[in-house]
């Protein structure tokens, strides 16, 4: 973890913390990307920062990271739960089609952004 991003382990449990509320609220049948789970969370530098707390997520069935994909909308090929083939499974039981492992963000981005965030 990079100490510029984030300092004490106290500092990290908090971040964490607010990037998995954040992750809770995205609604069944909808994506979002990292970059707009960290600037909802507080900080649009984020993005890894996401990536790092959804690969440790403690509650996979209370925060559901598998509707986290990047800014083009690709899947993860390192998915914490199973590989990109148990994301693109999840994914689609949500009613999210990923053809070549890819959301329609236009069509399936959940429509929630951070007010000063872009």
């Amino acid at each position: 973890m990079d100490r510029k991003i984030l300092g004490s382990s106290e500092e990290k449990n908090n971040s964490f913390e607010k990037i998995y509320a954040v992750v809770r609220q995205i609604p069944r049948g909808t994506v979002a990307t990292y970059g707009q789970i960290a600037a909802l969370a507080g900080n649009r530098r984020w993005s890894r920062v996401v990536g790092f707390a959804l690969h440790v997520n403690p509650d996979p069935d209370g925060i559901p990271c598998y509707r986290v994909v990047n800014r083009s909308g690709e899947v993860s090929s390192a998915f914490a739960f199973g590989g990109g083939n148990r994301q693109i499974e999840l994914l689609e039981n949500d009613g999210i089609p990923c053809p070549g492992g890819r959301v329609d963000l236009q069509k399936y981005q959940w429509k929630k952004f951070a007010d000063t965030a872009f």
